[in-house]
């Protein structure tokens, strides 16, 4: 957008395009300031969230992301049925497409963004560093040529060194990014980014730079208005992160110095003006151990971390980019900005950490958060999410569900009610990595700030422990099944019951309890730690009950109280803590973390012969990509079979063991369904 356009153009009504959580807190901030809003959607986000609380909303296309949010005309066009004066295009998607804010300049309509040069200057990375270099922003060693002879960028990465860093030059959000340990393995990573990144960006070219391998990812929040005014609004640390993709956030980034902390703002605000940006941008930088730092890239749109900004500073930086976007000067200059306090954003995803954070899709059937119940101040912590209960969760987009944002008057403090918030957090129906969150935030590494960019990997032994489980957590998984199958018998009578009950005797049931990871189904001989026996002569499902458990007997009772929550009591000990059955699966929460165990009645347990299964099923809808080797083909165990895409990332299947692959069901290009069978396997075993 020019800048006479950013002088003189004033709104009433705001299109968001986009979706999900960003969708929802940008209308948001629009209602506030008395602006209409008017969302968009795809098929199948007719009755999605953002779609319900928008003033009206106008549908753009079919489900995936190029028939709809990416289409520039249905967007431009559904400003215009709407008479929307400007467009927020939110984070991914359209936000940083320079055509689109071309394509809005030519309609008069308003871009909540920066310029369309400002965009293309930073939007191919190669471009990019050159003009970095030019302002005086210090650079990691690289290649950022546009020759991508692949023997040429092979010759560069060994030049360079190994580890090294592959990245798409049009991209972001770790989409086309691949760590190259060694020369053996660049190619099948080079043909690897570059189908993520024609994938997601129509692009195929690449960068390369020297991975640094212990950096902090510490990026800052700077401001440009159309009056040649700039500011930073200090750092934020996002070190930790799982496929290149941040997981945790924080502001300020811990340790950081006011002088270095200076240093890097002015440094951010000068790569701001040297490409005449106008609006919230994002530079972010690679902090190594020694204090010096490199400029990575700079996200030419509002970041899905900006709320931990918006906690340490007091400001809405939606009301900022909109308030810029009508012409206005900035809110405040740099002296005027002050940090009080810290704050911690969570990113909760529909996806599996267990399974090598394999996205997740199906309908929620809870998702909820008692902040009263877990003695939350709701001015301290904040929800920003895109779904309610009875939302569908689908394959076709980024599997991002909420962001929790916490504040506390230092670190330590923001620390502790981000784990009481992760365990009110109560979330049913979609896998998510809400426990893994709890399992970070309660690490001792992260809780004394000793962070780096490889994080997750360096602690990966202790984050993915095997689980050792207490008494009181068997115990309390016993209660909870049991209390459920109490619940689910409709009939009054006792002959109806499945919960031990006899004539003239103590109730009597006893209950194997095993990791859910675990074959449950053909568990032989639970070992002892894991098995409760339950007698009671109790009036109600709530005790009390006695328990042995390893040798060791309790007195117990179990008392529900709101939504999922319970009051569990042992030997005169409560606890407050939410409890659940998922199908045989307990799960229970409190602050110290979460457990899942496998409930069963042991004269349930099936000891059938387990057979090893010969088909490979797809965990998730998506779409085949490629096929890695011929129908016929011997294999060892963990060769790569086939790589799928979905959610916008590669998955790579590979062979369950030594054998060979006798047959595939689906070809590239191929869309598959969750649970399909995509090939089948003999194997030698």
């Amino acid at each position: 957008m020019s800048e006479t356009t950013h002088n003189t153009k004033r709104f009433d009504t705001l299109l968001v395009a986009n979706r999900g959580e960003i969708a929802c807190r940008v209308m948001r901030t629009a209602r506030a300031m008395g602006l209409r809003t008017v969302a968009v959607y795809s098929d199948a986000d007719a009755n999605a969230r953002h779609v319900r609380e928008a003033d009206e909303a106008i549908r753009l296309g079919p489900a995936a992301a190029r028939e709809s949010y990416l289409k520039v005309e249905a967007v431009v066009e559904a400003a215009r049925r709407s008479g929307a004066g400007a467009i927020h295009p939110g984070y991914g998607f359209l936000s940083e497409n320079g055509a689109f804010v071309e394509a809005l300049d030519q309609a008069g309509i308003v871009f909540v963004g920066p310029p369309a040069s400002a965009i293309a200057a930073m939007g191919d990375k190669s471009a990019a560093k050159s003009r970095m270099a030019n302002a005086g922003v210090p650079l990691v060693p690289g290649y950022h040529g546009d020759d991508q002879d692949d023997a040429l960028l092979k010759a560069e990465a060994d030049k360079i060194g190994y580890p090294v860093l592959l990245k798409a030059s049009a991209g972001g959000g770790g989409k086309g990014m691949r760590v190259v340990e060694s020369a053996a393995g660049f190619q099948a990573a080079l043909d690897g980014c570059r189908r993520e990144s024609q994938a997601a960006f129509g692009d195929q070219r690449m960068l390369i730079e020297k991975y640094l391998t212990q950096p902090r990812h510490v990026e800052v929040q700077v401001f440009c208005d159309s009056h040649g005014n700039g500011v930073y609004l200090f750092e934020r640390d996002c070190s930790v992160q799982r496929r290149h993709q941040k997981v945790l956030e924080e502001a300020p980034a811990p340790g950081m110095s006011e002088g270095l902390r200076r240093e890097m703002g002015e440094a951010a605000v000068r790569a701001a003006k040297e490409i005449g940006y106008v609006g919230a941008g994002t530079v972010e930088f690679l902090l190594d151990a020694d204090g010096s730092f490199y400029f990575m890239e700079m996200n030419t749109r509002l970041q899905v971390e900006h709320p931990v900004t918006e906690m340490i500073t007091g400001q809405d930086l939606v009301e900022w980019q909109l308030r810029v976007a009508m012409g206005e000067a900035l809110p405040l200059a740099q002296d005027e900005l002050t940090i009080t306090g810290h704050s911690f954003e969570a990113r909760l995803y529909a996806e599996d950490p267990e399974q090598d954070f394999l996205p997740a899709t199906g309908t929620l059937t809870r998702f909820a958060m008692d902040l009263e119940g877990a003695g939350l101040d709701p001015e301290r912590v904040r929800l920003d999410s895109g779904v309610e209960t009875g939302d569908a969760v689908s394959m076709h987009y980024d599997p991002m569900l909420a962001k929790l944002i916490v504040f506390g008057d230092d670190r330590a403090q923001a620390l502790a009610t981000l784990n009481r918030a992760l365990a009110a957090l109560d979330v049913q129906g979609v896998v998510t990595n809400r426990a893994f969150l709890q399992r970070l935030a309660t690490h001792t590494a992260f809780r004394d700030a000793e962070l780096d960019t490889r994080f997750i990997e360096k602690h990966e032994e202790t984050l993915f422990a095997p689980r050792r489980y207490s008494i009181e957590e068997y115990a309390g998984a016993a209660l909870v099944g049991l209390n459920q199958l109490s619940r689910e018998c409709e009939s009054d009578s006792p002959w109806d019951r499945h919960d031990g009950f006899r004539v003239n005797a103590p109730h009597t049931i006893r209950i194997a309890l095993c990791p859910p990871t675990q074959n449950q189904a053909h568990t032989q001989s639970p070992d002892a730690e894991g098995v409760v026996v339950v007698e009671g002569t109790r009036a109600d499902n709530a005790g009390p009950w006695h328990l042995t458990i390893g040798g060791e007997t309790l007195t117990a009772r179990l008392d529900p109280l709101a939504g999922d929550a319970v009051a569990m009591t042992l030997d005169g000990h409560r606890r407050r803590l939410q409890a659940r059955r998922d199908g045989n699966v307990v799960v229970m929460v409190d602050p110290r973390g979460e457990t899942r165990l496998f409930w069963r009645r042991i004269d349930a347990i099936d000891h059938g012969h387990h057979e090893a299964e010969s088909t490979l099923t797809a965990p998730m809808h998506g779409t085949v990509v490629a096929l890695l080797v011929e129908a016929g083909a011997r294999v060892e165990k963990g060769m790569p079979l086939m790589v799928m895409e979905a959610m916008k990332m590669e998955h790579t299947m590979s062979a369950p063991a030594d054998g060979h692959v006798a047959s595939f069901h689906f070809q590239a290009g191929d869309t598959v369904g969750q649970g399909d069978v995509l090939l089948e396997f003999a194997s030698d075993e």
